[in-house]
C-alpha cells in the first residue's frame, strides 16, 4: 500500500510535467484599474517645454527632474477635465527651501508678467511655513495647500486665516528633502482633493477654470517627479467660460537663462531674474538699443509682455516684419510699434505690466494692448521675411524697460 500510493503520486507529478505548453497554468493578468502611466520613462513626449531653459526639465532613470531655473512649467500637450492623478516627488535639498508644484487646469501660457499659469496649483514644498506677522497665524505651509493663482477662483474647504482662496493641510504628513512623497489628486466637476501619503488633507471647490492643462513647476529648487500615472473620469460638461484657454502653437523665444537666440548691440540687453532688462547709463545716451531675434519670420503673432516705469520717458518698438504700410492716409516704412512713455493712454499701464499681440497675416498687421486694439494697417506689398526686434528709444533719460514672455506663432500667409 505505501509503494503504491508513492507510485500514484510519482506518475501524478510526472503526468504534470508532460503537459503541452498551451495546457499548462497561465498567471492572472493584473486588473486594469484605469490609470495610464503620463510618462514613458525615456523622454518628455506628451509634455511641452512652455518657457523654460531646454535644460530645464530632464529625464533620468524614470524620473522627471527640473533644475528650478528658471522659474516656468513643463504642461500637458492634452487637456483634462474629471481624473485622479498620482504622483512621487522629491526636493534633494535637505535643510534648503525647496518649492515646486502641480499646476491643475491651467492655461497653455502664463498669465501676464508672470512665469506662472492662471490655474490651481497643489503645493510641492519642503521646509518653510509662511506666517502672518501681526498675528502669528499660520498662512502657507510646506506639506499639502491647494490655492488659485493669477485669476483662477476656488472655495477652500476651511476658511483661510486671511480670507484667501488657499485651503491650508488638516495636518503634517509630508516628509522631508531627501525623501520620496506620494501625491493622490482627485479633480471632478471643479472640485479637487488632495492625499498626502495616503491620508486626505486638504480640498478646495467651485474651481474656475475647471479643464485644462496639467503641469510641473519649475521654482527655485531640483525637484524629482516619479511614477506620474492618471486615471479619467467622465465628463460633467463645463461652460466654455469654466474651461482654460486652447494652445494654438506659440513657441517661447526667451529661455530666461540667457541671450540665446537674440543679438543685442552694445550689450545693452541683460537677464535679470527671468527678465529681459535695458542696462545702460541714466544720462548722456541717445542712441537707440535693439534686441533682435537670429530666426527671421514672415506671417506671424508675436505675444510680448512689457513693463516700463513710472519715471521713463520714452519709446518702446516692437516689430514683426517690418515692411511698406499704409496708415492713416500715409505710406513710407514702418513697423507694427508700441509706444508708451510720453503717451497717455487708458489701456497702457505705467509701472505695470503689459500684454501686446502683434499679428502679420501677409497682407494686414494689427497691434492690441491690453486686450484694445490700438493699430491696422495693409501692406502695399508682399513682405518678405524679417526679424523680430524690440527697441527702447529715449532722450537722456533712462527708460527702465523690462520684458518677458516672449512667444511667437507663425502663421500661413494670405493670398
Amino acid at each position: 500500500m505505501i509503494l503504491y500510493r508513492l507510485l500514484v503520486i510519482g506518475v501524478v507529478a510526472s503526468g504534470a510535467s508532460l503537459l503541452p505548453a498551451d495546457d499548462k497554468p497561465k498567471p492572472a493578468a493584473p486588473a486594469d484599474d484605469g490609470f495610464k502611466p503620463m510618462f514613458n520613462g525615456k523622454n518628455l513626449d506628451g509634455w511641452v517645454n512652455v518657457n523654460c531653459h531646454p535644460d530645464t526639465f530632464s529625464v533620468r532613470g524614470d524620473e522627471i527632474i527640473t533644475t528650478g531655473k528658471p522659474t516656468g512649467f513643463l504642461r500637458t500637450e492634452k487637456q483634462y477635465e474629471n481624473f485622479v492623478l498620482e504622483m512621487d516627488w522629491m526636493h534633494v535639498n535637505t535643510k534648503e527651501v525647496g518649492n515646486s508644484g502641480l499646476f491643475v487646469w491651467g492655461d497653455p501660457l502664463p498669465a501676464v508678467g508672470t512665469p506662472y499659469t492662471r490655474g490651481i496649483e497643489v503645493q510641492v514644498l519642503v521646509n518653510l511655513e509662511y506666517k502672518d506677522k501681526k498675528t502669528g497665524a499660520v498662512t502657507a505651509t510646506s506639506h499639502g495647500d491647494l490655492f488659485s493663482i493669477w485669476g483662477a477662483k476656488c472655495v477652500p474647504d476651511r476658511p483661510h486665516p486671511t480670507g484667501s482662496q488657499r485651503c491650508l493641510p488638516s495636518e503634517y504628513r509630508a516628509k522631508g528633502g531627501g525623501e520620496w512623497n506620494h501625491y493622490k489628486v482627485t479633480a471632478n466637476d471643479g472640485v479637487i482633493k488632495l492625499e498626502v501619503n495616503g491620508k486626505e488633507v486638504s480640498g478646495v471647490s467651485k474651481c474656475n477654470p475647471r479643464k485644462g492643462y496639467l503641469a510641473l513647476e519649475s521654482e527655485d529648487a531640483e525637484c524629482h517627479f516619479k511614477n506620474i500615472k492618471i486615471k479619467e473620469l467622465p465628463s460633467t460638461n463645463p461652460k466654455p467660460e469654466e474651461c482654460a484657454k486652447v494652445a494654438e502653437g506659440h513657441v517661447s523665444l526667451f529661455n530666461g537663462i540667457d541671450l540665446k537666440g537674440w543679438k543685442t548691440e552694445k550689450g545693452y540687453w541683460k537677464v535679470k531674474d527671468g527678465r529681459l532688462v535695458v542696462d545702460r547709463p541714466t544720462f548722456g545716451v541717445t542712441d537707440n538699443t535693439k534686441l533682435i531675434s537670429e530666426k527671421k519670420f514672415g506671417p506671424c503673432e508675436l505675444i510680448v509682455d512689457w513693463k516700463m516705469s513710472d519715471y521713463s520717458r520714452g519709446t518702446c518698438v516692437m516689430s514683426v516684419a517690418g515692411a511698406d504700410c499704409t496708415a492713416q492716409g500715409g505710406g513710407g516704412k514702418i513697423a507694427v510699434w508700441e509706444q508708451v512713455g510720453e503717451v497717455k493712454s487708458a489701456h497702457v499701464k505705467r509701472g505695470l505690466w503689459n500684454r501686446s499681440v502683434i499679428r502679420f497675416d501677409g497682407t494686414k498687421f494689427s497691434s492690441v494692448v491690453n486686450g484694445v486694439g490700438v493699430l491696422s494697417m495693409n501692406a502695399q506689398k508682399p513682405v518678405e521675411a524679417e526679424t523680430i526686434w524690440v527697441e527702447d528709444q529715449f532722450d537722456d533719460v533712462k527708460l527702465g524697460l523690462e520684458v518677458m514672455n516672449v512667444f511667437v506663432r507663425e502663421l500661413k500667409e494670405k493670398k
